[in-house]
């Protein structure tokens, strides 16, 4: 786990960096000293149920963990930890446009489909079209969440849990919204920000807020994951992306403390289930799919969170968030295989390879073809045969 120390939040006293350092260690000791990590579970034969053929693959350099790409019609944009962005068609892999952001990049990628978003390492909000640069804004908090893109603005989710918006035309600030909340650590993994409607979600904390787009005023507030433990970093609960939406219905993930899902209209949290995971998840009509902190691939029905089914042939091998893939369900790993699974049962239905890396966040969907892009920085494309 990844956590930093909230901006803006003063350090009790005797603690401050000394204090993140001394649970640096600690953590680094349980490491040298405790049981040894588990070794994933061998890959089992598996017969191509559904078989697919290549489409067609890319190289955009390396890619950071939280340069999560993002997916806007018939194009994907993706981000290189050094700079580059790339806007690529989803059918045929062709470059539509290539800008540099001049400045290694620390969480992105937000894209409207014309607009790219993203934050730098010297914590410039940047935003970049075919032409280049369009314009930058100074953060006084650093995002671990991609910025979102939509309706002519870029909203922003600070690691002070603040959400600032920003004309997305010439950088001009519109608004900002500080969190109530005084968790002193938050979650250095992206988190949930994006719309339903025209309503603006955003993951505070354990909770899933609406705010309207226009002024930032709060419209509802919905508990998904409460705080518990001794200490702060027991205690750290934030909502991690992706969010899986079935209409008005949002599901989410509390890291490693719950999945639950809430009425994005009333506001209401509809059910709330534990649940040991650090990765978002997807949702359908029937069930709501996720994969857990040991790998295993858990569905719940849709309705009252009860367990559908649950697939344990990937136990630690890094299993990504999923994708809802027609009839299917795709996730990644950290050896590069992306493994389709049946929704109904979670049955092994294909599995595919990349260049060995880890699968970055999860496969997407691109129209009807399937991406996955990894941490060496290849993309690579599927389609059913």
């Amino acid at each position: 786990m990844n956590a930093t120390v909230r901006q803006g939040v003063p350090p009790r006293p005797a603690r401050g960096a000394w204090w993140m350092i001394g649970v640096a260690a600690l953590a680094l000791a349980a490491c040298s000293s405790g049981p040894k990590k588990p070794q994933p579970t061998p890959l089992e034969p598996v017969t191509a149920l559904l078989p697919v053929q290549q489409a067609w693959t890319q190289s955009i350099g390396a890619v950071d963990p939280l340069l999560v790409p993002v997916v806007r019609g018939d194009a994907i944009a993706l981000a290189s930890a050094a700079g580059a962005v790339v806007v690529l068609d989803g059918a045929s892999g062709r470059v539509r446009w290539r800008a540099e952001a001049g400045a290694p990049m620390a969480a992105g990628v937000g894209f409207d489909g014309q607009r790219v978003a993203l934050v730098t390492r010297d914590n410039d909000l940047t935003v970049l079209t075919e032409r280049g640069v369009a314009w930058r804004q100074r953060l006084a908090s650093r995002p671990f969440t991609p910025p979102f893109v939509a309706g002519e603005r870029v909203f922003v989710l600070g690691g002070d849990r603040s959400v600032i918006a920003f004309d997305a035309r010439d950088g001009r600030r519109l608004w900002s919204q500080s969190s109530r909340g005084t968790e002193p650590l938050v979650l250095q993994q992206p988190g949930v920000l994006g719309a339903v409607g025209n309503t603006l979600i955003a993951g505070i904390g354990g909770r899933l807020v609406g705010l309207d787009p226009d002024s930032g005023r709060v419209l509802w507030d919905a508990v998904v994951g409460r705080s518990r433990g001794a200490n702060e970093i027991e205690r750290l609960v934030d909502l991690v992306g992706r969010v899986g939406r079935d209409g008005d219905v949002v599901c989410v993930r509390a890291f490693q403390s719950a999945v639950g899902c809430v009425d994005a209209v009333r506001g209401r949290t509809l059910w709330t289930q534990s649940a040991d995971g650090v990765s978002g998840v997807q949702a359908d009509a029937e069930r709501v799919y996720g994969t857990e902190s040991n790998g295993r691939v858990v569905a719940w029905r849709r309705t009252d969170g009860e367990r559908a089914w649950t697939n344990e042939r990937l136990l630690h091998r890094g299993v990504t968030a999923p994708l809802v893939l027609g009839r299917s369900l795709a996730v990644g790993d950290a050896q590069g295989h992306v493994h389709v699974l049946a929704r109904a049962d979670g049955a092994f239905l294909n599995r595919l390879a990349t260049d060995g890396s880890p699968i970055v966040d999860g496969p997407l969907l691109v129209g009807n073809t399937l991406v996955a892009v990894t941490r060496n920085g290849g993309v690579y494309a599927w389609r059913p045969q």
